[in-house]
């Protein structure tokens, strides 16, 4: 498994420093969120 921290970032100045997707602006927990409810990942 890929070590997380190369993959989610927290900065202040991007959604007020919740996680996101590095290089997005992509907050972690709409993926979870997504993901909790079933949706799966399409190729």
């Amino acid at each position: 498994m890929a070590n997380y921290h190369e993959k989610i970032e927290i900065t202040p100045k991007i959604l007020l420093g919740k996680p996101v997707f590095k290089g997005t602006r992509i907050p972690v927990y709409v993926v979870l969120d997504m993901l909790a409810e079933g949706t799966t990942a399409k190729k």
